[in-house]
C-alpha cells in the first residue's frame, strides 16, 4: 500500500509519522506529491498535483481518497485503529465535506514547510523517491 501525501504540510507529515510509529507490519510505503514518483502515482489515479487537497492511498490497481483513504489506512493498522471503520456509518456526504474543509485550511491551521521534510533515516527505505 502506498500513501501519497503533501510533504510540505505539517498535518500530513504528522499523519506519516503516526503511520510509521503504528505500522508494525511495515505495510505502508510513502511518496510525496512533490516527488516524481508521487506525481506519477497521482497521474495514474487521474489527479492533478496543482491544488491537490487529498490524501491518496494506492493498493495495487485500486486507489482511495479523502475519508475513504483514511479509514482504509486505519483498518490496515489493525487493533485498535481498525475501530475507525465505524466511521463508515457516517454518510460520505457528511464525512468528505469535513475532510475538504480541513484540507483546504491545513496550511493556515497546522503550518507549512518551505522545503519537503526528509524522512527519518531508519525509515528512509519505506519512502519512494
Amino acid at each position: 500500500m502506498i500513501v501519497v501525501f503533501d510533504a510540505q504540510c505539517l498535518l500530513c507529515n504528522g499523519w506519516v509519522q503516526f503511520l510509521l510509529r503504528h505500522d508494525r507490519k511495515g505495510v505502508f510505503r510513502f511518496a510525496s506529491i512533490q516527488s516524481e514518483v508521487g506525481q506519477a502515482l497521482l497521474a495514474q489515479a487521474g489527479l492533478a498535483v496543482d491544488g491537490l487537497q487529498t490524501l491518496l492511498l494506492i493498493d495495487g490497481k485500486h486507489s482511495w481518497q479523502h475519508t475513504g483513504a483514511i479509514f482504509r489506512v486505519l483498518g490496515a493498522l489493525g487493533w485498535p485503529w481498525r475501530l475507525a471503520w465505524i466511521g463508515w456509518l457516517v454518510p460520505v456526504q457528511l464525512r468528505d465535506p469535513l475532510y475538504h474543509l480541513l484540507a483546504r485550511n491545513r496550511y493556515r491551521v497546522f503550518g507549512r514547510l518551505e522545503q519537503c521534510a526528509m524522512p527519518p533515516a531508519d525509515y528512509r527505505i519505506r519512502f519512494l523517491e
